[in-house]
């Protein structure tokens, strides 16, 4: 007899075939392993492919070119993984400089969601990355976090903003021009040491010319500093703008004493690139213990900085004190947080978890590194 219909599928083989295909993956998975150990396969196509989606977020450098007399332009093609940064933002880079690497961190001064980005750094004297960034060749790979910084612009942006900068303080504001939207009336008073030296100035002096903005320069050398109270004739109306500030210490103190004092503290908006210090430690010998390293630290030098400057391996970020990334236990003796002025005591019972970039030794210290 014969009978007709439909024959049923057999789910019983499709799952039988995929459970044994999911054993000979685990069982390859576990003799990449034992061949990898310490490391995992995920090490070794980084290798082959290191912007791909591996453990660690990369870069590559793809272009490298002067930016005035003292600074360099960097573009970077991160790997997968990188997500589209706020105009204003920061950057960490790991720098692997002498076989120690230094992470930097550096605003953001391209145009969000394309392939690369830019950043700009200014060497200083005895900057061990600054200095370091001008040598690197195309094709070199870079260490990267995540963009993070709330020096941004509001949604949405207000009618008027005056940007306030000196020096590499511009930066973050070119990441702001250089995308949009924009605040439809804007000021920019921007302070350099020599025309020669004032970054970016032919692209500001092309959005002036094209109705984006208006720019006031001052170039100390010639005209000396600008103060707070020379702002009422150089921009009558800046009460009335909310201002986006970026630059050496003391000016950043000075605005923020004079907004407050006009009682518009809520409108000014800073951006630091170091920590404001108002104490200095009483400096001492810091040994690292677990690099079995010590050195002698001044008043005025931070842990991390003697760290790595004794060639310790030191963990940093922001080297601000705002991103806790610098963060080490501290097992024996005192530091001072050069922000307040606040001792920290320590023993090996009872260690305490320090920042590194905004304290220094006061007496003989030891932190586990």
């Amino acid at each position: 007899m014969t009978t007709t219909g439909v024959i049923a599928p057999q789910p019983q083989a499709t799952s039988v075939a995929k459970r044994v295909l999911g054993g000979v993956r685990k069982g390859a998975r576990r003799v990449a392993e034992a061949i990898a150990t310490p490391l995992l396969p995920e090490d070794f196509l980084d290798l082959i492919s290191p912007l791909g989606s591996g453990a660690e977020l990369r870069g590559r450098v793809l272009g490298v070119r002067a930016e005035g007399p003292n600074a360099t332009t960097l573009t970077i093609r991160p790997g997968r993984g990188w997500r589209p940064h706020t105009p204003g933002q920061y950057v960490r880079i790991g720098f692997d400089v002498d076989g120690v690497r230094l992470w930097r961190a550096y605003s953001l001064t391209s145009p969000v969601n394309a392939d690369t980005f830019t950043i700009t750094a200014r060497a200083i004297p005895d900057g061990k990355v600054s200095n370091f960034v001008r040598s690197l060749a195309p094709g070199t790979l870079l260490h990267l976090d995540q963009a993070e910084g709330l020096f941004t612009l509001p949604t949405p942006t207000p009618p008027a903003a005056l940007f306030l900068t000196a020096g590499s303080g511009i930066t973050p504001i070119m990441g702001m021009l250089r995308n949009d939207p924009l605040p439809a009336d804007v000021v920019i008073v921007h302070s350099a040491p020599s025309e020669a030296e004032a970054l970016f100035l032919p692209e500001l002096r092309r959005l002036e010319a094209a109705g984006r903005l208006r720019l006031v320069t001052r170039f100390t050398a010639v005209d000396g500093i600008l103060t707070p109270d020379q702002l009422d004739s150089v921009v009558p109306d800046w009460r009335s703008r909310d201002t986006w500030a970026c630059g050496p210490a003391a000016m950043l103190d000075d605005a923020e004493a004079h907004w407050a004092a006009e009682g518009l503290g809520e409108r000014l908006h800073t951006e630091r690139f170091r920590a404001a210090i108002i104490a200095v430690g009483d400096g001492g010998a810091v040994t690292f213990d677990t690099s079995g390293v010590t050195v002698d630290a001044d008043a005025a030098t931070t842990l991390l900085d003697a760290g790595e400057d004794a060639g310790v391996l030191m963990p940093s970020g922001c080297r601000m004190g705002i991103c806790f990334n610098c963060v080490l236990p501290l097992t024996g003796g005192s530091i001072r947080d050069l922000r307040t002025g606040e001792v920290t005591t320590a023993d090996p019972q009872d260690p305490v978890l320090v920042q590194t970039c905004v304290s220094a030794a006061a007496g003989p210290c030891h932190l586990t590194v």
